[in-house]
């Protein structure tokens, strides 16, 4: 049985997790002082996924850079592709929050939106 040690981020109690693999399935997770532990070891092990939060140049707007994120967790393996794109993007002002900058990013089914305004000129 395989053994995998992990600090917990479902909250701001960071526990250290100990998962016990079979199998390349989580069969036991300890340590967990609540339910979010064991979710997200379970999780982390097996298919690890994150949210990207990053910014996108804007166009003709009171700000050069709007801030955005993934509407949804994306495959760990996913993050450079991600960013790829995000880089080679741009919106054009006016940016509203939660507007679609990119639709379906790197095909993750996860599109990238706005966490922030920004105005037109």
């Amino acid at each position: 049985m395989e053994k995998r040690e992990l600090t917990c981020i479902g909250c701001p109690m960071g526990c250290f997790l100990t998962v016990e693999l079979e199998n390349g399935e989580a069969v036991s997770v300890s340590g967990n002082t609540c339910q979010k532990g064991d979710i997200y070891a379970r999780k982390e092990v097996v298919n690890p996924t994150r949210i990207v939060t990053s910014t996108v140049k804007v166009t003709g707007g009171d700000k050069s850079r709007v801030s955005v994120k993934t509407n949804s967790d994306i495959p760990k393996d996913k993050i450079f592709a991600v960013m790829d794109e995000i880089n080679k993007s741009h919106a054009n002002a006016p940016v509203s929050i939660g507007d679609v900058i990119i639709k379906n990013v790197a095909d993750t089914g996860s599109d990238i939106v706005a966490t922030s305004n920004a105005g037109t000129i």
